[in-house]
């Protein structure tokens, strides 16, 4: 996935269908000294009290779809998103293009060796990110774990999640997209492992793209 025009600095999408573990692996590389951006944690400062998504929500759905504190009620949106793929949609055209340019300020910020942009819906969403990225990262598990590691979040049962596997990237889309494949079907020492090699390279390969640039910038 070479010739894509790109900001600095490196940056490495993560992704990876619900339940595959993709906070656990973005915890691990930051801990490694990764700078982690996560558009979901971005999500939720946007829906909170008066967050700047919540004006339009409220306009386009509906005060209902606010709690007393001005927050988005999740479980409502939840539920009427998955009722009706319509809504997903208007509630997707008011959230995404937000946290893309918040994503996009962030990652422009990143005074780390490398930045990893953790993004659940890459593939849905992989024209609008691509110019962010330099690679990509895809966490994946059998659709068994997924579906046990998920349903006992608070919130979220059996058939929510499958609900929410039914409109999410296919296996196979996810794949096709992966410069760098992160398995999580086994224990978490060989999570570590994966990591661990793949950080080594990051450094690797964001040093050598630093130092292109550099050169390049003297000519």
């Amino acid at each position: 996935m070479c010739g894509v025009m790109r900001i600095s600095p490196f940056c490495v999408g993560l992704t990876g269908g619900i339940g595959c573990g993709k906070s656990t692996v973005a915890t691990q590389f930051a801990r490694l000294g990764a700078e982690v951006i996560d558009t979901d944690v971005i999500a939720h400062e946007l829906t909170a009290s008066n967050g700047a998504a919540m004006a339009a929500i409220v306009a386009e759905f509906g005060a209902e779809m606010a709690t007393r504190t001005g927050a988005l009620d999740r479980a409502a949106m939840r539920a009427r998103v998955f009722a009706d793929p319509a809504a997903r949609k208007k509630l997707e055209a008011i959230l995404h293009p937000l946290i893309r340019a918040e994503s996009m300020r962030r990652v422009a910020a990143v005074s780390a060796s490398y930045a990893l942009l953790v993004v659940p819906l890459l593939a849905e969403n992989l024209a609008a990110y691509r110019p962010l990225l330099t690679r990509i990262a895809v966490v994946d598990c059998a659709e068994s774990q997924q579906l046990a590691r998920t349903a006992g979040r608070p919130g979220l049962d059996i058939e929510q999640v499958q609900a929410i596997l039914a409109v999410q990237a296919s296996h196979a889309s996810r794949l096709a997209i992966a410069d760098d494949l992160i398995d999580n079907r086994g224990s978490l020492a060989n999570l570590d492992d994966q990591v661990e090699r793949l950080h080594a390279m990051y450094l690797t390969l964001a040093a050598r793209a630093s130092t292109t640039t550099s050169n390049n910038s003297l000519r």
